[in-house]
């Protein structure tokens, strides 16, 4: 890995890109702006890291001299005094670029954005506001169409006094922008920086660009647009490097035999007698039992020990596992699609519960529905005094504590006093986690139908919360920037996953608990470790805001869609896109791998439901394509992964979810035709 003041470690030439005289200068005016102002053990210890003596320090200045210093040492952008010089450099590059083999065109073209990006600021942090608005109309025009945007959002910055205010400029300014570049066209571009002189662009570069060098090839066309659009650029290799454990976790020995379905029929000698009951082992049980090489250690991250329901569960879970359609190419799922009439309060967020009983529903005017999805309606827990009088020595104590007089089809939750953005049922069922314009995260019971606990932390609107596949801990992401961790124990986070540079839009947690993947509206996607709190992968590629995510059933892939109608499988073991699903033409709201991990449902703005071959995605990925070469990740982009196509008359979808048996179901709000 080099940025370009470090070239000369990547290449054989021995002449330096640039000098350090100005580097010393810089480190010179610190010094003395330190012993000044009477700071002396801070003094020393810069002196003694940078290996200075006192003889090395220039002579005393005034106050306001060692202050102007400082600021002209310490400003990210230096003033140039003529601004036309900007024109002729950028086009000096453009040609130089424009000249070079085909090979190596597509790969230094990357470098135009950003320096088109710094150059603009630059002569608007310089005050020259009209050489900047010609530069601007002279040159915006070459960039790529993804980057329109941030392009507005640039043309709006007219003056120094905007760009303290903005928070994109500002990450422009204080960030580096990633490009990763083969070793031959990074010589190239090195060869004619130095033969030319050009010390504008140069110093330009090694103040705000990071250029990740690569052995081999140059890559093409296709595998740089598969990894570009995000704000800052590509991810650093480094980035990807830690390992991550995609396993699934051991399921625990419930050492419950499953009956075969036909155990009351007679046997085939005609005496009537009932069929000897047989014990049938569960295929996707005895998959989670096996000891996964990837897998993390059950102990690695705290998790809630099973209770006797929970141990129920997982046997009926695993009875209806027998009973899952196997789905392909030729035999594609049903579909069962929920629409919402009369929604003037504004359909928000929709999210199932894990065995499809329930439906809840995040609105506009800040309430909560929860509908019942099976003939059992939904029933509160009965008052205090009707509960001393029951027997609590009961078999079925549970079920006297419920009132059959409140028995309804649906639910309404009231406490936040905003749009409600996310909600998610806990794996149990027993309680709904909820997100709000206002700042808070609720949790519901389920049982009572009240709130139980109002989690204040985000100082800005929560876009999205999700329950753990295990219980207990659940995350968010907000406009804040930030991911954290929350237990249901806990009124404060556990983890901040800090790191994005724009709203946090959704997050995910992995099918083992042990990671959570956050979206953003800086169009990355990344992975952090529960336990340490660290972000493990940057996945870059998508070239508008991420609105969803999914898991896939092993654990391995992840699935994402967002605002640029593209659906992006990722493989987690290495960060790397492997499938490219174009088909969408609206915003991609939701997603979800079938419960065998064969096929991909997405659904969006388009009011379409598509189905995807994820089988064949997998089947086709290259075993042999390394990460760390760039150039030889391939994406696969096959239209004919899209198995079908679905449409709605005018509802789009926002919710998609697989049934234990496969069955596939949607809901989304009907859009009224003006």
């Amino acid at each position: 890995m080099a940025d370009v003041n470090k070239m000369e470690s990547h290449t054989s030439s021995p002449a330096k890109l640039l000098s350090y005289a100005d580097k010393d200068q810089t480190l010179m005016t610190v010094l003395q702006y330190l012993r000044e102002n009477n700071l002396e053990e801070t003094a020393a210890v810069l002196r003694k890291e940078a290996k200075l003596s006192d003889s090395n320090l220039p002579a005393p200045t005034t106050q306001s001299q060692s202050s102007s210093a400082v600021s002209h040492a310490l400003a990210a952008y230096k003033s140039s005094d003529d601004p036309s010089i900007y024109d002729d450099v950028y086009s000096d590059l453009k040609a130089f670029i424009d000249s070079c083999l085909d090979v190596h065109k597509v790969e230094l073209s990357t470098i135009l954005y950003p320096v088109f990006i710094h150059m603009y600021l630059e002569l608007i942090y310089n005050n020259h506001g009209q050489h900047a608005f010609q530069f601007f109309q002279r040159f915006s025009r070459d960039q790529e169409k993804y980057h329109e945007p941030d392009l507005a959002r640039l043309a709006a910055v007219q003056r120094r006094e905007h760009m303290e205010n903005d928070q994109m400029m500002e990450t422009f300014k204080s960030s580096r922008f990633v490009i990763r570049m083969s070793r031959d066209s990074y010589t190239h571009l090195k060869r004619h920086l130095q033969e030319r002189h050009m010390t504008l662009l140069i110093n330009m570069i090694q103040e705000h660009l990071f250029i990740d060098v690569f052995d081999g090839v140059p890559r093409n066309q296709d595998q740089i647009q598969a990894t570009s659009g995000a704000l800052l650029g590509d991810a650093e290799k480094e980035a990807n490097k830690a390992k991550v454990f995609y396993g699934l976790l051991k399921e625990p020995d419930l050492n419950v035999p499953l009956e075969d379905e036909d155990e009351g029929e007679g046997d085939g000698d005609g005496t009537g007698k009932p069929k000897k009951k047989k014990a049938k082992k569960d295929p996707l049980l005895m998959k989670k039992s096996k000891n996964d090489p990837n897998a993390p250690q059950p102990t690695r991250i705290p998790l809630p020990e099973l209770k006797d329901q929970d141990k129920i569960e997982k046997i009926s879970a695993f009875r209806e596992a027998l009973k899952r359609d196997k789905l392909n190419a030729e035999h594609l799922p049903s579909i069962c699609f929920y629409t919402f009439l009369n929604t003037s309060q504004g359909v928000t967020c929709v999210d199932f519960a894990d065995d499809s009983s329930m439906l809840a529903v995040g609105l506009q005017n800040s309430n909560i529905r929860v509908w019942s999805l099976v003939p059992k309606k939904l029933r509160s827990m009965k008052s205090a005094m009707e509960l001393e009088i029951i027997d609590k020595e009961a078999d079925d104590v549970l079920e006297r504590m419920m009132d059959d007089r409140s028995a309804t089809e649906f639910k309404i939750l009231t406490g936040h006093c905003g749009p409600v953005y996310a909600v998610s049922f806990s794996p149990d069922r027993s309680n709904l986690i909820s997100a709000s314009q206002d700042g808070t995260v609720r949790l519901w019971n389920l049982v009572t139908w009240t709130n139980i606990v109002c989690y204040k932390g985000h100082i800005y609107p929560v876009w999205d919360v999700k329950f753990s596949p295990h219980g207990h801990y659940f995350a968010s992401g907000g406009q804040d920037r930030t991911g954290r961790l929350w237990s249901v124990d806990h009124y404060q986070p556990v983890r901040f996953f800090v790191g994005h540079l724009s709203d946090v839009d959704c997050v995910q947690f992995h099918p083992n608990s042990n990671y959570v993947a956050t979206g953003s509206s800086d169009r990355t996607i990344r992975l952090w470790d529960v336990l340490s709190g660290n972000c493990v992968r940057i996945m870059t590629g998508h070239k508008g805001a991420i609105h969803c995510m999914s898991f896939s059933s092993d654990g391995k892939y992840l699935a994402s869609g967002g605002v640029d109608h593209l659906v992006i499988v990722w493989d987690i073991s290495n960060g790397t896109a492997v499938a490219h699903l174009t088909a969408h033409t609206g915003i991609v709201y939701t997603l979800c791998f079938s419960r065998d991990g064969t096929l991909l449902a997405t659904g969006g703005m388009d009011n379409s439901v598509r189905l995807w071959d994820l089988a064949r995605v997998m089947e086709e990925q290259d075993p042999e394509a390394d990460s760390n070469m760039p150039s030889s990740l391939n994406v696969n982009s096959n239209p004919a992964l899209l198995l079908g196509t679905y449409y709605t008359k005018s509802t789009p979808v926002l919710g998609l979810h697989f049934t234990r048996r496969n069955l596939l179901m949607g809901c989304g709000p009907l859009a009224m035709q003006s």
